[in-house]
C-alpha cells in the first residue's frame, strides 16, 4: 500500500519536478521475429503448452512437504548436528508417540498391541523395566560371579607398580604393538598409533605418568566398579523401581503412560508419516511429537490452500471489474495458471520440497505473475493490432523482472536452508511466469485477434 500510494504521488512529483528528457528511440526489445512466428504458429504454441500441462499433473504427485522443522537449519550447526544425533538414536529421539491409558494393565495391553505393527520398533510402559526371566538370568550372572571373583576381589593386592615398572611394561607393550603393526591389517594403523604414544609416555617425565594415571585409571575403576555391582544383582519387581522412575511412568492417580518409538530412522519424513498413520489407526488418542509436527504440517497445507484459492478469487475479481469481459480475464489468468503448475511440479521433478518457510511464496506467486500479463492484456485491448513482444513494454517487464530476480536471488543465497529454499520457490516461478508471458500469453493474444476479426454469421461486422 505504501508503495502504491508513493508511485502514484511521489513518483510523478519527481518527474515534473526534473524534467527527464525524452529517449529517442522507443526501446522495444528485438523480437519482431517472435512475433511474427507466435501469430503464425499460435495453435502449436497452445498445444505444446497443453503437453506441458499435461506432464507437470502427472508429475505434480510427487511434490512433497517437509514437516521436520530441522530441516530448515543448517546441519552444519553444532546444535543442529548434535539433535540429529540424538534424534537419529532410537533411544534419545523425541520423534516417539505417546500414549495415556487409565491404568498400567490397560497400558500394557495397548503396548502389546502396538508392538505387533511393523512400524513400530518399541513400544515401552513401567512394566518394560521388569527383566523377563528373572530366575534364568540370575543363574547364569551368578555362574558368571563366581568365575571372575577372583579376578575382580582377589585375596591379596600386590603393591602398586613404581615409575620405573610402568615404563617397562609401556615399553613391551610398545614393542609388541610396533611387530603387529608391521602385519597388513586394518588395525596396524591404529596399532603403531598406539604403539608410538605409549613409547613416548614411557620416555616422558614423572608428570607424563602423573597425567596419564589422572586420565585412565578413575575410569577404569569406575568400570569395575560397575561390572562388580552388575554381578550382584537382585530381583527386580513394579515394588522395587525408584519412586522417580515410577512417577514418570504412573501418575498418582492410576493413569500409565506408553512410549512408542518408530521401527525405522527416526529422521526420515516417510518412516515418521507412515508410523503416526499406524499408530494413530491402532490408537486414536495417541500424541506425541512424531504426530503433533505432521498435524502442524497439514493446518499450515490447508491455511495457504485457502489462501491461495482466495487470493486468485480475489484477483479474478479485481480482473473481472478492470477488465469487464470474460475473454480478456481468461486470458490473464491462463498464462498464471500455467506457470503455477509449472513451477510446482518443476519443484516434484528436482526435488525441491515444500517446507514451513518457502510455502510463504505460494499465494505471493499469484500477484507476481498476474502482474505481467494485465500489461500486456491491456495493451493489446488499445491496439490488438500491434505487435505483442517487440514493444517498450516487453523491455520494462524484463527489467522489473530482473529487479525482482535480484531481490529472490539474495534469498537464494542465504545460508539459513529455509530461507534459502523460499528464494529458489520464487525465482523457479519468475523463471516460468516470464516463460509463459512470453510465449503462451502472446499465442493467446493472437488466436483472440483472429477471433475477434472472424467476420458475424449475418455479415453484420466484426463478431
Amino acid at each position: 500500500v505504501i508503495a502504491f500510494a508513493l508511485a502514484v504521488t511521489l513518483l510523478p512529483a519527481l518527474i515534473r519536478l526534473f524534467a527527464p528528457k525524452p529517449m529517442r528511440t522507443a526501446g522495444a526489445l528485438p523480437l519482431s521475429g517472435a512475433d511474427s512466428w507466435l501469430a503464425r504458429h499460435a495453435r502449436l504454441a497452445l498445444i505444446v503448452a497443453g503437453l506441458a500441462s499435461l506432464g507437470a499433473l502427472v508429475a505434480l504427485p510427487g511434490l512433497r512437504f517437509d514437516f521436520n522443522p530441522l530441516n530448515l537449519k543448517s546441519p552444519e550447526a553444532e546444535s543442529v548436528a548434535t539433535l540429529l544425533d540424538l534424534q537419529s538414536d532410537k533411544r534419545t529421539t523425541p520423534n516417539t508417540i505417546g500414549l495415556l491409558e487409565p491404568s498400567l494393565a490397560d497400558a500394557n495391553k495397548v503396548a502389546a498391541r502396538l508392538r505387533e505393527l511393523p512400524e513400530v520398533g518399541r513400544a515401552l510402559t513401567l512394566s518394560s523395566f521388569v527383566p523377563k526371566n528373572q530366575d534364568e538370568k540370575l543363574f547364569l550372572i551368578e555362574d558368571a560371579a563366581f568365575l571372575l571373583a577372583p579376578t575382580l576381589d582377589p585375596f591379596t593386592v600386590d603393591a602398586p607398580p613404581s615409575d620405573a615398572d610402568v615404563r617397562e611394561s609401556f615399553m613391551a607393550t610398545a614393542a609388541r604393538l610396533a611387530r603387529f603393526a608391521e602385519i597388513p591389517s586394518a588395525a596396524a594403523e591404529s596399532a603403531d598409533d598406539l604403539s608410538r604414544s605409549l613409547t613416548t609416555l614411557a620416555q616422558g617425565g614423572p608428570e607424563d605418568l602423573a597425567r596419564a594415571r589422572e586420565a585412565l585409571i578413575p575410569g577404569l575403576t569406575t568400570l569395575l566398579d560397575q561390572i562388580r555391582l552388575s554381578l550382584n544383582p537382585r530381583p527386580v519387581s513394579l515394588e522395587t523401581l525408584p519412586d522417580e522412575l515410577r512417577r514418570s511412568w504412573v501418575a498418582p492417580d492410576g493413569k500409565a503412560r506408553v512410549d512408542v518409538v518408530p521401527a525405522g530412522d527416526p529422521n526420515d519424513n516417510e518412516t515418521l508419516r507412515e508410523f503416526a498413520h499406524a499408530v494413530l489407526a491402532a490408537a486414536p488418542n495417541a500424541t506425541g511429537t512424531a504426530i503433533t509436527i505432521q498435524q502442524s504440517a497439514d493446518v499450515v497445507v490447508s491455511a495457504f490452500r485457502t489462501a491461495g484459492i482466495l487470493a486468485l478469487l480475489a484477483i479474478t475479481l479485481v480482473l473481472a471489474v478492470v477488465l469487464r469481459r470474460p475473454l480478456d480475464v481468461a486470458l490473464t489468468l491462463g498464462p498464471l495458471l500455467l506457470a503455477g503448475l509449472l513451477t510446482l511440479s518443476t519443484c516434484a521433478v528436482i526435488g525441491l520440497d515444500l517446507n514451513f518457510a518457502n510455502i510463504i511464496a505460494l499465494p505471493l506467486l499469484l500477484g507476481l505473475g498476474v502482474a505481467y500479463n494485465i500489461y500486456y492484456v491491456i495493451a493489446w485491448r488499445q491496439q490488438p493490432d500491434a505487435p505483442v513482444l517487440a514493444t517498450p513494454l516487453s523491455r520494462a517487464i524484463l527489467f522489473s523482472a530482473l529487479t525482482t530476480a535480484t531481490a529472490f536471488g539474495s534469498l537464494w543465497a542465504s545460508s539459513h536452508q529455509g530461507t534459502a529454499s523460499m528464494g529458489a520457490l520464487l525465482m523457479l516461478a519468475l523463471a516460468w511466469t516470464l516463460v509463459t508471458t512470453f510465449l503462451v500469453l502472446p499465442a493467446l493474444l493472437a488466436l483472440a485477434r483472429a477471433y475477434r476479426s472472424e467476420p458475424s454469421t449475418d455479415g453484420g461486422g466484426e463478431a
